[in-house]
């Protein structure tokens, strides 16, 4: 076991900051492949559907399957030493992306890319938990949430800027290494913490058990199924925007990385911090607002997304973009804050994996492929336009979620632990 963390809200602060450093890294790396789909496209001769294969599928086979196991050896191993092996390891893949000739070698390097990042993001989870308290946490964990925006807005700038300047390959070889270097500075400064003891549950409710206890929850189910609908179109939208402003509105690739960085940076950093903060203010008096906020974010992100991809503005689609590229990252302090109580602090990694399984299973395994087919599907009829209605298609992935949070709310006391 690694050596003890030392004590202080001071040292708290600086793990917390490079967890989100290396959370920056693991969606730059994640989402860099959207902003760099159209000169692969060209040069490599592939379709949208084998794109949203290589940005979902491909990435989630092994992300998903790994990722509760690993959580497992993390509930009894060195958190930090799984993280930094995993940050090492989704870099040195990203890496290598950049000398992929065809399809298939770029598909199994982003299989690569997900086999590390399986270790990446559940030990960060249970590791904040036993840094902060837990009237804290739901905005600690909305603040190692910054990562999404940070690292996707970073890798959508990064990304179109160096392929302009060099091409598409050093792109990913520049974020990749820098990936690299950035491991051993996590494992020297990120100590272990004492793990948390196990509280007795709220009066009335079960006694927390195991795993297999866990997944008998209803409420788990409709909290992960929830998450994963919104991430369909989440992770859908996030990944093919950049070819939709390149296809519908004529976008170079410098304008579009200056666009949708500065409205992901600006959009998601408020999202993630609004719904922490909802989450702590409104959560400790009744857990049920953990699920009821994003329930009602996703219900007014709906409409603004409509309006949005059918301005015809550039100036108008940038603020219109802004509001819902927040609420759709409001889910995350809030959400993650609830599994994370619905088992005893010993089991929190593997509870994290269990519901980043199902959520990126489907809503990252799926989303990219999804809007990439049925643009597909739809090119002989609307040609150029075919990734717009796409788009339009999966907005109703917003009212499943918002359904299935709102059910899950009304479950959520009762199996609160802790």
């Amino acid at each position: 076991m690694a050596k003890e963390a030392p004590a202080g809200s001071g040292y708290r602060i600086v793990v917390l900051s490079v967890l989100i450093l290396a959370y920056t890294f693991n969606f730059l790396d994640r989402q860099i492949l959207g902003i760099l789909a159209g000169p692969i496209k060209a040069e490599l001769g592939l379709t949208d559907s084998q794109l949203g294969l290589m940005g979902g599928l491909a990435f989630a086979l092994f992300y998903t399957g790994l990722g509760i196991p690993i959580a497992w050896l993390a509930d009894r191993w060195s958190r930090t030493w799984i993280m930094t092996g995993a940050l090492a390891l989704w870099s040195g893949f990203t890496a290598l992306c950049g000398f992929a000739g065809g399809f298939w070698q770029l598909f199994l390097c982003r299989m690569g890319v997900g086999v590390g990042e399986a270790g990446g993001v559940a030990p960060a989870y249970s590791l904040i938990s036993d840094y902060f308290p837990k009237e804290q946490r739901a905005r600690a964990l909305a603040a190692y949430s910054f990562g999404i925006p940070v690292g996707s807005a970073l890798g959508i700038l990064f990304g179109g800027l160096i392929a302009h300047a060099i091409d598409w390959r050093m792109a990913f070889i520049v974020v990749g290494l820098a990936g690299v270097a950035l491991a051993p500075i996590f494992r020297l400064v990120v100590k272990e913490p004492p793990r948390e003891a196990s509280p007795a549950p709220l009066a009335g409710a079960p006694a927390p058990g195991g795993i297999g206890a866990l997944l008998a929850k209803p409420t788990f189910w409709l909290i992960s199924l929830g998450a994963a609908a919104s991430s369909v179109c989440g992770y859908g939208v996030a990944f093919w925007l950049p070819s939709f402003f390149e296809r519908s509105l004529g976008m170079d690739l410098v304008d579009r990385s200056l666009f949708l960085g500065s409205m992901t940076l600006v959009g998601g950093v408020a999202g993630v911090w609004l719904g922490g903060y909802l989450g702590d203010r409104l959560g400790r008096a009744k857990p049920a607002f953990y699920l009821l906020i994003p329930a009602v974010a996703f219900l007014i992100a709906l409409p603004c997304f409509f309006l949005a991809i059918q301005a015809k503005s550039l100036w108008l689609a940038f603020v219109l973009f802004i509001i819902p590229t927040g609420l759709n990252l409001v889910w995350l302090g809030p959400v993650i804050t609830a599994v994370q109580h619905l088992v005893a602090p010993s089991q929190r990694s593997t509870a994290s994996a269990c519901f980043l399984f199902v959520n990126n299973l489907i809503g990252l395994g799926l989303g990219t492929w999804f809007f990439g087919a049925v643009s597909d599907a739809l090119a002989p009829h609307f040609g150029a336009e075919s990734l717009r209605y796409a788009i339009y298609s999966g907005l109703g992935f917003y009212l499943v979620s918002a359904a299935l949070f709102a059910l899950a709310a009304r479950r959520l006391a009762r199996d609160w632990v802790g």
